[in-house]
């Protein structure tokens, strides 16, 4: 059905009168009629009864008259939403990142954000696949390395390096790692190299491997790793942002790591204005900022 159309109609239900409908409409009564007699042209029926006090309903117009009240209702709520949009965060926003800072990083701290906007949805998606934003695959995407699509709004959140990690009962059990050549006496867990993943890690897990190391447990993604790590299984290379939150990690061979590796958060231009990503952006960076804080009081410390 033609929306101009169904708007001429509700104002002539509502004012029962095409004069009146047209001083509304700003039409001329000949013009509200036309559109009238093309609507019910279209629907093959008759939606007003005409005489000479002015327009009334038929049943058919009646039910027509149903749906545009309805209608109107709705797009009168969605307005009001839309105004009070620029004030207030709500709706689903879709966020996607890695697995690993996905489930590592991002998950744990999404409370706070709920906490803060109560009436915001999170459809986070979780995978290594780099997903379209332009073409509105997500909304705002966490990527390893800055994205290459064109017509985003591109910010670096942080950098990450890939390190070796133990559980301190491990180190209890098996003893400290003085040198890169003990590694063979340990097994070395890690991504597997056939998975998607940052360059860095990939190039550190060859270096490693470059000394024959006889025992090994691979993982399509950081969460499986540090589960292995966590359960005393070996040692393990991860994200240096995994040490604040698992407490029970030490840090094996301190001077060895990967190359820095690039956190860029990036949504589509069309989205600058929205009011669920600006939410979202301050609190990943406000997240940051105080993650990093801690570290350094912990290393000071």
């Amino acid at each position: 059905m033609d929306w101009d159309k169904l708007r001429i109609f509700h104002a002539v239900a509502d004012a029962g009168s095409l004069t009146h409908a047209g001083d509304t409409l700003h039409l001329s009564q000949s013009a509200v009629s036309r559109q009238i007699r093309a609507l019910e042209e279209s629907l093959n029926t008759t939606l007003f009864h005409r005489h000479a006090r002015g327009l009334i309903l038929t049943e058919q117009g009646e039910l027509l008259f149903d749906a545009t009240k309805a209608m109107n209702k709705r797009l009168d709520a969605a307005s009001a939403r839309i105004r009070d949009s620029e004030e207030e965060v709500f709706g689903e926003l879709r966020v996607t990142t890695t697995t690993g800072f996905g489930t590592l990083w991002l998950a744990p701290r999404l409370p706070k954000l709920y906490e803060q906007y109560p009436d915001l949805n999170i459809d986070l998606m979780l995978e290594e696949r780099v997903l379209d934003l332009p073409m509105r695959e997500a909304d705002v995407a966490i990527r390893m390395k800055e994205p290459s699509q064109a017509d985003l709004i591109r910010k670096r959140l942080m950098s990450v390096r890939m390190r070796l990690y133990a559980s301190r009962a491990y180190v209890a059990e098996h003893g400290e790692i003085e040198s890169i050549s003990d590694i063979q006496k340990h097994r070395l867990i890690f991504q597997s190299l056939n998975s998607t993943q940052v360059a860095a890690g990939a190039t550190l897990v060859q270096h490693l491997m470059s000394y024959e190391v006889p025992n090994i447990f691979t993982v399509n993604n950081y969460f499986g790793v540090l589960q292995g790590v966590l359960n005393n299984l070996g040692v393990g290379v991860l994200p240096d942002y995994v040490t604040e939150d698992f407490p029970d990690l030490v840090r094996v061979l301190p001077d060895l790591e990967s190359g820095e590796v690039p956190v860029f958060l990036a949504y589509p231009e069309e989205l600058r204005q929205s009011k669920r990503i600006s939410a979202f952006r301050d609190f990943v960076q406000d997240e940051i900022f105080e993650h990093r804080k801690r570290i350094r009081d912990a290393a000071a410390g």
